[in-house]
């Protein structure tokens, strides 16, 4: 079988979609979705990732006749009949739209920060004699799910150090790179590390996810991301031997005259390394390094994040001396920081910075690297993300379309055409076709093949932004430990 494969966007549906336009209801012509966060692990979502689901795969002429053969060779092979197929239906969107996709869709502006439970984006057919292009393409439309997930996990560890530079720290200088990607690896394909690096970026600027960069810079109008600086791995510094470490890093130094390096410093004693190698036979290097703009940050890469981080500030401000900021916490100097990359979650970086702060220390000395905790540990039900049919027009009337299954209340659906509002700062989805025009929130960004609405990641980037109104995101960790003692 020769055709597209992957890139076959009648094939971007699960396998019972394939027979859906066979079970509509007699004179169906116009079916409206909606997808939303009902509620899940975060109080909030970022909403990220749409525009690359519309550029990548659904604007502009999608359908071909090629197209159109290949999956009516599978589905056949498929199902074991050529019946469940809609050939028709498919050629018809060929030979009357051009092989664009006749559908409008309507959402909330990439970045915005919305409560959950509410409605994020809507689709409908704009063409009555195919409807059920609706939900056919509510495979590729739900797996927005992952960039704003992941965008959202990644705020609040935003939210979480803001609070402690607040706290303990003269600015906020740092926070733009206080959380660095380490996820490339961690992930299930590169597709998966350029969506969620993305999505990360929405937040901060820092990463190690190349695979994000393009992404980004074709979909999002974004040059330049994100930035990382040169670092060791532990076979970078084992490779030397254990009697070769203090070489290993002299070399990594003269390497990089200039800039910040990061290095790896518990291949054998994480104590030792801090306190003799770093702390007195490379000492004086580190210093004469540092007048012309090194920095360098050591990497802790195992043990109990709080414990360990603590303990190597502490061994580092005997080396090298502190400082005492105006909230009265003690700063390293400028030219020496330490990045925790294991262990990092929403979960983890407060109680390490709580740490910190119950012992002098300001949340500036340190910066954070999250992999998997970051990009991989979400799923759809993190959000708990759903897109359902709310409206269809038959035999010329509207109909409010819901479910309201007895055994989850959580799962009902909402009824009838939507709207998103905000009032005095408070987010309410308007049921049954009663929104106001005028206040709604949902913008048309796409509609028949062609893209409506663009975004920058710059734009994005600024609508993401941290806010005063922000939900606390304090009381809603320690409503999470509760739950979980419960």
């Amino acid at each position: 079988m020769e055709g597209r494969g992957f890139q076959n966007v009648i094939l971007l549906a699960d396998s019972y979609k394939i027979s859906h336009h066979l079970q509509y209801p007699p004179g169906t012509t116009s079916v409206y979705s909606y997808f939303e966060s009902r509620g899940g692990t975060f109080p909030y979502t970022v909403f990220f990732g749409l525009q690359y689901i519309l550029k990548r795969w659904l604007s502009g002429p999608v359908i071909t006749k090629e197209m159109i053969q290949e999956a009516k060779e599978l589905f056949a092979a498929h199902f074991g009949t050529n019946k469940v197929f809609n050939e028709e239906g498919w050629n018809y969107i060929l030979e009357r739209h051009g092989g664009k996709l006749p559908l409008r869709v309507c959402a909330v502006p990439e970045g915005s920060v919305i409560p959950t439970r509410n409605v994020l984006f809507t689709v409908e057919s704009t063409d009555p004699m195919v409807p059920w292009v609706t939900n056919f393409f509510e495979t590729i439309f739900v797996q927005v799910w992952y960039p704003m997930t992941v965008a959202t996990n990644s705020r609040i560890q935003k939210q979480i150090i803001h609070r402690y530079l607040k706290e303990t720290h003269d600015n906020l200088d740092s926070l733009p790179f206080a959380l660095h990607d380490f996820g490339y690896r961690g992930v299930s394909s590169v597709e998966s590390a350029a969506i969620g690096g993305a999505a990360h970026l929405v937040n901060f600027k820092g990463t190690d996810t190349v695979a994000a960069l393009p992404l980004l810079h074709r979909y999002y109008d974004a040059p330049m991301a994100g930035f990382s600086i040169p670092a060791m791995e532990h076979s970078t510094v084992t490779s030397w031997g254990k009697e070769g470490e203090t070489e290993a890093f002299r070399n990594m130094l003269e390497a990089f005259p200039s800039g910040p390096v990061a290095c790896v410093s518990d291949s054998y004693d994480i104590w030792k390394c801090c306190e003799k190698i770093w702390g007195e036979e490379l000492h004086d290097f580190v210093v004469e390094r540092s007048k012309t703009g090194g920095v360098l940050v050591i990497r802790p890469d195992s043990g109990d994040p709080p414990t360990v981080v603590l303990k190597c500030l502490e061994i580092l401000g005997k080396a090298f001396g502190t400082e005492t900021n105006s909230k009265g916490f003690k700063v390293l100097p400028p030219y020496i920081r330490v990045i925790q990359g294991d262990g990092i979650s929403y979960k983890t970086v407060g109680s390490i910075l709580e740490n910190l702060k119950n012992h002098g220390w300001s949340a500036a000395n340190v910066s954070f690297g999250s992999g998997g905790s970051l990009l991989q540990k979400v799923n759809r039900d993190t959000q708990k993300c759903a897109y359902k049919c709310s409206y269809a027009i038959i035999n010329g009337e509207g109909v409010e379309v819901f479910k309201a299954p007895v055994t989850d209340v959580g799962k009902t659906s909402k009824k009838g055409r939507l709207s998103l509002h905000c009032v005095d700062g408070e987010y309410k989805t308007i049921e049954n076709g009663k929104g106001d025009p005028k206040q709604d929130l949902l913008v048309p960004v796409f509609e028949n093949g062609a893209l409506l609405k663009t975004y920058t990641l710059e734009e994005v980037r600024a609508r993401a932004e941290l806010s005063p109104s922000d939900i606390d995101v304090f009381k809603f960790l320690e409503g999470e430990k509760q739950q979980s003692k419960e």
